[in-house]
Parts: structure tokens; C-alpha cells; sequence
């Protein structure tokens, strides 16, 4: 678990030295009180990912060079009216499964890329979230393996386990008329189970690049030698160095006579890591500019003092009872204090985090899906690629350090033409990050309406500190459990291990409740 609620990001102390704290209240005034006209980007740091540290020459050199390698572009303006998954070239089997699945007309990163892709071409897509990229690279496939079925047949790489659920789920719902078998090999889940699945020999294999290289490296009679089609999902993500020695391993033992597609709603530029991805005369199908967001998206910001976030929270999700929300944190101890925290004030909430068990993870966000919760405080690891139709309002807790970070949270709403709303945190700490993503999305955002009265907020101030103090105490009486049962080694004490889940948590309670009067005698 993070060590503190607050080591987010590098930023001066709340009781710092009084240089910090009068160079944040200069920030504050200055960004509230200021005109602000078009946003200007703040100096970035060091660290700071590729597509907001280069220079506008820089960008334009590499969109140049990136013409080049790839070739022509395919028109991705409006979809004709006239235009249907026949007249692109789709045949009636799937056709009729589109049908089925509510598919009227194809979207206009489907129309722009379907045929490129029968054609044979190698594809990079690039098309705003929810906009039907998994079924632009699904439908082309399930097409190629009824004219010529094969096992092992195609290979989905996506950077989040449940990204990778999703994606198994459209590809067997897409091709039950053809009968197509899928199997999805992520880490967190038995590599025995997985194995057997591999040795059933699917027809589309969907991973995490992590374990397929453990199962390449590990699982006898499992190879990749006949693969006709890769994609990557979220390829700008997958290409990233966190990944690259896994994708490395992967191209080696691949064929190099196949089709990849590269499909995300923000590209990366860099021409070293699209060759990485071994593309060959690949054509670019863009739908979207590098860093939009869809039109039915109301997006807004709220500034206040840092101290007060928890109790904006409070007030925002009660003003909005009964929708559906998504609130993003940074780290995994924000999520599961915040979790704590409403659930003492009696909001129905559940986490989703990287430290959380994989059915842990597949169970809450299955009951954020089925309606059961309404709210989900999630890191991003929720932030890619998740369908979830129902959602309302996205909340962003912390602001996200990466514009692409931005547009993918936001993009979990407003999806597939519905309307959604998405409300940003901003504190006298996180003014040059929210700058720089006003900067990049070419947007000035107008503040969230919560009236010229702002004191109904702080009412709940009370309320809302006991709660966040109570969820401090379940937290580490966790942590306490948790190394407990390491040194003892039992193993029963399950439901100690995995308080993300308010039941299991409650049952906990009650059982150390109970306990405490025969301890004492």
C-alpha cells in the first residue's frame, strides 16, 4: 500500500516554509481572479511525458515524419447516410450479429478503417473515446478467420486486465454466428486455467503482454508461429517503455508476413515507437485530432482550498444521487480511503485499484456495471478503454498529470452518442497541470455552477472529517491485520486481506467486535 494519502505528486506541504505557502497562494489568486484567456502551456518538467515536453517544431517534425512512414491518410470525415456494414464489404453472417448487437451503421472510425483493413493494409487508428474503435479492428478480423479458420488465428494485446475482458466479450459477441472461441490471458488469474484454455486452441487470444510472454516462455506446445493479425489497443500505452521489453519479446516470435492495427484516442507522434511496432506501409485513419474530446461532453472545473477536497466530494456526489460516477485518484491509498469514507457516510461505493485481487477488481467493477453501486473511485486503471454505458458524470479527484490521462478519464462517459458531464478538482497545488491540460485540449473550461453561495458546502465539513478520520483507523487496523496473518501464516482470516469490498469489511468489524469481550476475560 502507498505510504501516505498525500505523496501524489511533488508538492509543497500543507504546514511547508512560508515561501511555498505564498508562492501557492500567489498561484491561487492568480487563477481565480485572472481573466484567463487562452491557456498557455506551463514549463514542463522533466518528466513529463513525450507529447507535452517537445516543442511545437518538434511536434511538426515528427507529424511530417510520421506522413511519410506511414503513407496516405484515409478520409475520416462525416459518415454518409448511406453507408452500411454491406456496402463496406461485410458479410451477411456478421452482419446479422451486428444487428443483433444494436450496430445500425458503422461509426466513422469503422467506416474509415473497415475497408483499408480488408484490403489488407496495415492500420493506424485514431478516433475519439467511445467512438467503436474495438469493433473497427474486430469486424475485419472475424471476417479473414470465416474465409479461412485457423486456431491461434489473432493476437489482442491491451494494457489493462479489464480491457482485456471487454474486448473478449465484444470478439465472442460479434462472432457467435460464426462460433468464434476466444480465450483472454491476463496476469492476476491461474496460469493452469490458462494453459488449458491455450491448449483448446482459440481462435483470438486477448492478453496482457506480461503473461503471454510467461505463457510463450513457460507453456509447452503454445506459439504464436501461424498468427495472421496483431493489434495493439491503447497502442500509445503498449508502446510506452513500461511495456517495450514484453512487445520486444512478443515481435520476435511472431511472423513478420501479418496485419497489425495500432487503434487509441490519443496517438503517440514518435516515429521510433511506431517502427517498434513493425507496422509495413501502414495507412494512418484519423477520425479525431491527437487530444479531442466528443461534442456531447460538458466538461467543467471546481477550484478551492486543498484542505476542503473530501468535502467538495461529499456535496457534489449528494447533489448528484442516483447517477452514475466515476471518481479518479492517483494512488491506490486515495481510492480506498475515499471508498471508506463514503461508505461511512452512507453512499454505495466500491474501489478499483492495481493492489486489489484480480476477482476483487472483476467483481466490483461487475457490480459498478450491473447497477448494484453507483459509484466507483478508481485509479486509471479504470481510465482506458472500460465501456460502461450508464455513466453520468466523471469525477476527477486529482488532477491527472498527462493531457492523454485527461482525455482517456473523461472519455469513460459521454460515450457512443449519449451526453455525460465531467467536473475536475483544482487546488492551489495543481494549477500548471490543469494549465497544461487546458493548453492541450485547445479549451478554456468553465467553473462547475454551484451557486454564489458557497457555505452549504462547508456544512458538511464536520461530517465529513469524522468519516475520513474513522476511514484512517480502518486503514491501518488493515494493514495491521494484513501483516498479522503473514506471520502467522493461516491464510483463513480472507475477507482481513480484502477490505475493499464493504461487505467483506463489515463482517470483519463485526467479527472483531464480538471478540474483544472474551479476550478481555
Amino acid at each position: 500500500m502507498t505510504a501516505g494519502v498525500l505523496a501524489k505528486k511533488p508538492r509543497a506541504p500543507l504546514a511547508g516554509k512560508a515561501a511555498h505557502a505564498a508562492k501557492a497562494a500567489t498561484k491561487a489568486k492568480a487563477f481565480k481572479s485572472a481573466p484567463r484567456p487562452a491557456p498557455a502551456p506551463a514549463p514542463a518538467p522533466e518528466s513529463e511525458p513525450e507529447s507535452e515536453s517537445e516543442s511545437s517544431l518538434e511536434d511538426h517534425q515528427s507529424e511530417r515524419d510520421l506522413t511519410e512512414e506511414v503513407g496516405e491518410a484515409a478520409d475520416g470525415g462525416a459518415v454518409d447516410k448511406d453507408v452500411t456494414f454491406e456496402s463496406l464489404g461485410i458479410i451477411p453472417e456478421i452482419v446479422e450479429a451486428c444487428q443483433k448487437l444494436g450496430f445500425k451503421k458503422p461509426t466513422e472510425i469503422q467506416a474509415a478503417s473497415i475497408p483499408v483493413a480488408l484490403s489488407g493494409r496495415d492500420i493506424i487508428g485514431l478516433a475519439q473515446t467511445g467512438s467503436g474503435k474495438t469493433a473497427a479492428f474486430a469486424l475485419p478480423i472475424l471476417q479473414s478467420l470465416f474465409a479461412a479458420p485457423q486456431p491461434l488465428y489473432a493476437c489482442v494485446m491491451a494494457p489493462t486486465r479489464e480491457l482485456a475482458f471487454q474486448i473478449s466479450e465484444q470478439f465472442e459477441a460479434l462472432g457467435s454466428v460464426i462460433g468464434v472461441r476466444c480465450a483472454v490471458i491476463v496476469g492476476g488469474m491461474d496460469m493452469m486455467s490458462q494453459s488449458i484454455a491455450l491448449s483448446k486452441k482459440p481462435h483470438i487470444v486477448i492478453c496482457t503482454p506480461g503473461r503471454l510472454v510467461d505463457h510463450l516462455e513457460n507453456t509447452k506446445g503454445f506459439n504464436l508461429k501461424n498468427l495472421k493479425y496483431l493489434v495493439m489497443d491503447e497502442a500509445d500505452r503498449l508502446l510506452d517503455l513500461d511495456f517495450g521489453a514484453e512487445i520486444e519479446k512478443v515481435l520476435k516470435v511472431i511472423p513478420r508476413e501479418r496485419n497489425t492495427y495500432l487503434f487509441s484516442a490519443t496517438m503517440t507522434s514518435k516515429v521510433e515507437k511506431l517502427q517498434r511496432a513493425s507496422l509495413v506501409n501502414p495507412v494512418k485513419v484519423e477520425v479525431a485530432t491527437k487530444y479531442s474530446t466528443v461534442k456531447t461532453l460538458l466538461q467543467y472545473y471546481l477550484f478551492f482550498p486543498y484542505k476542503q477536497k473530501e468535502c467538495y466530494l461529499t456535496y457534489l456526489l449528494n447533489e448528484m444521487a442516483g447517477q452514475s460516477c466515476i471518481v479518479f485518484t492517483l494512488t491506490c491509498a486515495s481510492t480506498q480511503k475515499l471508498a471508506l469514507m463514503l461508505r461511512n457516510l452512507g453512499f454505495e461505493a466500491v474501489c478499483l485499484h492495481g493492489q486489489m485481487t484480480q476477482p476483487k477488481r472483476l467483481g466490483a467493477l461487475a457490480k459498478f456495471k450491473s447497477g448494484g453501486r453507483n459509484i466507483l473511485i478508481a485509479t486509471d486503471v479504470a481510465s482506458r478503454g472500460l465501456d460502461i454505458p450508464g455513466v453520468d458524470v466523471v469525477i476527477n479527484y486529482d488532477v491527472p498529470q498527462s493531457s492523454k490521462d485527461y482525455i482517456h478519464r473523461v472519455g469513460r462517459t459521454a460515450r457512443a452518442g449519449r451526453s455525460g458531464k465531467s467536473i475536475t478538482f483544482v487546488t492551489q497545488y495543481d494549477v500548471e497541470w490543469y494549465q497544461r491540460i487546458e493548453h492541450a485540449i485547445q479549451k478554456k473550461l468553465p467553473e462547475y455552477p454551484l451557486g454564489h453561495d458557497k457555505s452549504a458546502v462547508l456544512i458538511l465539513q464536520e461530517r465529513v472529517s469524522e468519516a475520513v478520520r474513522f476511514a484512517h483507523m480502518q486503514l491501518k487496523e488493515e494493514q495491521y491485520k494484513q501483516k498479522g496473518s503473514k506471520r502467522r501464516r493461516e491464510g483463513g482470516d480472507e475477507d482481513a486481506r480484502n477490505a475493499d469490498d464493504e461487505e467483506s469489511a463489515a463482517r470483519h468489524l463485526a467479527k472483531k467486535k464480538s471478540k474483544k469481550p472474551a479476550g478481555k476475560k
